[in-house]
């Protein structure tokens, strides 16, 4: 039984945890602590997914794209921190315009991801950091939101790995089956129920939609980057975590659903209302 659970498809299940254990408690530190310290944190998860992108999206990559998207995702969360979320979606297009011309002038040098790198690294970091900025929701939201994607992440491995059945997307990503990604939306609609009772938030029955639906968010996100790291002909995007990989191995699917609840903040309430318009129907 032992080495049933060391080998195969569980194999990584220990060193995962143990990643884990360690990093959530900080993470989940710094997010309560919020203000520079958050900002700190993502400024640093920012520049490490930057340096990740960049080497999957481009073959030759030249010092100005590792300048470009380390730029937009560490000054990102400064300026939600400083209540300027305008100005750090100005400054990231304007970065990103850079980025932009210079995949133009450079065209053998990239794969077509690349265009949009200044964008998918930077515009989550300002996301999240917009969310904890929030004085009264912003920490429930942030949160609330976190504790979505783990959960429907947790529930899709284990579900995933215990009922098998056909792939979802073999040629992406062939450990990923329907049974996992049907798991994911059930977990993810769970917790954000269970998440929003225990925060005392109204309206569960949005919330257990709303869960459901970032989880399948959270899943096309963690598909991207799988495309993206077959294409490159890599396994994982770095290797900064034990049993994870790199950041973006990591964050794949929070940073689309990062970028799903800024896209609803804006709709609902506006660039300075986004914890608000996540938790409240």
């Amino acid at each position: 039984m032992a080495a049933a659970w060391s080998s195969g498809k569980w194999g990584d299940l220990a060193v995962r945890t143990a990643s884990a254990v360690v990093l959530v408690p900080i993470v989940l530190a710094l997010a309560w602590l919020g203000g520079a310290w958050f900002a700190l944190l993502l400024s640093v998860i920012g520049v490490l997914m930057g340096v990740e992108w960049v080497r999957l999206a481009y073959r030759a990559p030249s010092p100005l794209p590792y300048a470009l998207h380390c730029l937009a995702a560490a000054a990102a969360p400064w300026l939600a921190l400083a209540g300027r979320p305008l100005i750090g979606l100005a400054a990231i297009l304007a970065l990103w315009a850079v980025s932009l011309a210079h995949l133009f002038w450079q065209k053998p040098d990239h794969d077509r991801a690349a265009t949009i790198g200044v964008i998918y690294v930077a515009v989550p970091v300002l996301s999240l950091a917009l969310l904890r900025a929030d004085a009264e929701l912003g920490l429930r939201a942030l949160l609330w939101l976190m504790v979505v994607v783990w959960s429907a992440d947790t529930v899709a491995y284990g579900v995933g790995r215990l009922l098998g059945g056909p792939k979802l997307a073999p040629r992406i990503s062939p450990g990923k089956t329907w049974s996992g990604f049907f798991g994911a939306v059930a977990g993810g609609g769970a917790a954000g129920a269970i998440a929003g009772m225990l925060m005392d938030l109204p309206a569960a029955i949005s919330l257990t939609i709303l869960g459901g639906s970032l989880a399948v968010v959270a899943q096309l996100g963690d598909l991207f980057e799988s495309q993206l790291k077959r294409h490159a002909g890599v396994k994982d995007s770095g290797q900064v975590i034990p049993g994870h990989g790199g950041i973006l191995d990591r964050v794949d699917g929070l940073m689309a659903v990062a970028t799903a609840a800024l896209a609803i903040g804006f709709l609902r309430e506006g660039p300075n209302n986004i914890a608000k318009a996540l938790l409240l129907w």
